[in-house]
């Protein structure tokens, strides 16, 4: 198996309809639940002074990369900790959005989709046996599936669609598939640049962390409160 493996968290199910709207993600429009420990990217600025690392780091922020005593600095928090640094009443906090439409962002037509990290959509999750109508408007969402997931061979001559040899306005698929994002939501690769995962790349659910490093690196030091935490507490 060469598929590169991945930990994400499944956001939307077959069938199911998903926007992110301002950074909230919205399942068959009504907000989804967010995780405990899910992530953005603020701006942190010391009203006087530099910002106390030291306290940042027992709250479990990751530092890297930072200046040693910063008047400012870049983090990606949680709202655990977001609500901790407001508490320390000297800094000034805000959320660094993620607006801009990109070319890695899904489906890779960002002249025509003015999607981004923060705002995307609303998009379809193909559901097995399901049938969608299939033009240029809506082919950059289901090629690959078509002629990568599902095995058939595409072809578009003179704005026409053609699968297996056959001219196609329509598609149903063959098998489910899913949505998944990471929980650092401002620091993640995951649907909103890949797009749909195919139930046969799901390899299983993870149970807990067996090992954990501060800042991605074992030289920076072991993470001993998250070593065999559950799965279920992230």
């Amino acid at each position: 198996d060469k598929k590169d493996h991945y930990i994400k968290r499944c956001i939307g199910m077959p069938g199911d309809s998903l926007q992110v709207i301002d950074r909230q993600v919205f399942l068959n429009g009504k907000p989804a639940r967010n995780p405990t420990h899910m992530q953005f990217r603020y701006l942190v600025k010391a009203e006087s002074g530099s910002l106390n690392l030291k306290q940042l780091e027992e709250w479990g922020v990751n530092l890297s990369p930072t200046e040693a005593n910063p008047a400012a600095g870049v983090f990606h928090l949680d709202s655990i900790q977001v609500e901790k640094i407001k508490s320390l009443g000297n800094v000034t906090i805000e959320v660094v959005a993620q607006n801009a439409p990109a070319p890695n962002i899904f489906p890779h037509e960002e002249r025509k989709y003015l999607w981004s990290m923060d705002n995307f959509g609303p998009i379809y999750i193909p559901k097995k046996g399901a049938t969608v109508k299939l033009d240029m408007e809506s082919l950059p969402f289901y090629r690959r599936i078509i002629d990568v997931y599902e095995g058939n061979d595409l072809e578009v001559k003179e704005g026409k669609i053609f699968v297996n040899g056959e001219e196609a306005d329509s598609y149903t698929f063959k098998m489910n598939y899913y949505w998944m994002m990471g929980d650092n939501r401002h620091n993640s690769e995951d649907s909103r640049v890949w797009g749909f995962v195919p139930e046969d790349h799901i390899v299983g659910k993870p149970l807990f962390i067996w090992f954990s490093t501060k800042n991605g690196n074992i030289s920076n030091g072991i993470n001993w409160d998250r070593i065999f935490m559950s799965a279920s507490e992230m």
